[in-house]
């Protein structure tokens, strides 16, 4: 199997105090995609490849914010950064990796970091400007790759079991009609396929995100944001699918939780 893990770190540095390197070791991912690093290169490198990982970062020009990276135990095909126009070339928010896997085929695994978004402002302006390009970037990788998935936070709610309390955030970014409507291109006209949701079936969750607020983590009030966004042929692959949710609050070393997905493709 080739495992596959993302993650919203919130902050690389402060994951790894928290525990963070425990969980990787445990859980050994062929490929690692991480979102919000807000970490500068040498960092990233400096605690990812004793791991024995090949990484690659797209940082953000704003220092502390967003980042994304890839790392992955063999050594990579390319690596591109930026999702394809440049007022997003230096956001931090896209980093796109190909290795080969069984029979000399050519994946590709995006980290994404989609804007979180805040209705009515330029902040969501920008969302749906990265969203309508990656429309656009989508059909592209279904023709330049043999197998291709887009993994990361992506900060939108598709449905309302993505959301415990969906009734409360129709109004938000996170779950407006107008983002949820980028979604139900991607596993609609696209042909891409949410991988977690096709494995967990039509169930509340399970979720990844949890407010620090309240008891929202302790009562399971929480967002499925986080996704594995792949092509058809490699979804049909995906064996298993798991939210490594913490036991509590005081033992998170991030407010997401890792989405990991286990796809035959090494035989």
């Amino acid at each position: 199997m080739l495992r596959l893990a993302s993650v919203n770190v919130n902050g690389l540095r402060a994951s790894w105090r928290k525990g963070m390197q425990p969980w990787l070791e445990t859980r050994q991912p062929d490929v690692l995609a991480l979102q919000e690093v807000r970490a500068p290169d040498e960092i990233v490198h400096d605690l990812l490849s004793p791991s024995g990982l090949h990484v690659g970062t797209a940082p953000a020009e704003a220092k502390g914010r967003a980042g994304v990276a890839v790392a992955t135990k063999v050594r990579p095909l390319a690596t591109r950064i930026g999702i394809g126009i440049d007022y997003f070339l230096n956001s931090g928010r896209w980093i796109e990796t190909d290795i080969e896997v069984a029979g000399s085929k050519k994946l590709t695994v995006v980290s994404a970091y989609v804007h979180s978004g805040e209705a009515g402002t330029p902040k969501q302006d920008d969302k749906y400007l990265f969203l309508d390009r990656m429309i656009e970037r989508l059909q592209e990788l279904r023709k330049e790759s043999d197998y291709a998935v887009v993994v990361g936070d992506l900060n939108v709610g598709h449905t309302t079991f993505d959301i415990k309390n969906w009734k409360g955030n129709v109004k938000k970014a996170g779950f407006l009609p107008e983002e949820r409507a980028y979604f139900d291109r991607f596993f609609g006209e696209l042909g891409w396929v949410d991988v977690a949701r096709t494995i967990a079936g039509e169930v509340d969750g399970p979720y990844t995100w949890w407010s620090n607020r309240g008891q929202a983590f302790d009562n399971d009030t929480g967002w499925r944001i986080d996704y594995q966004v792949a092509t058809p042929e490699l979804a049909a692959l995906a064996r298993s699918c798991e939210v490594d949710r913490a036991p509590s609050y005081d033992t998170r070393w991030s407010d997401h939780a890792p989405l990991v997905v286990d796809y035959d493709l090494l035989s």
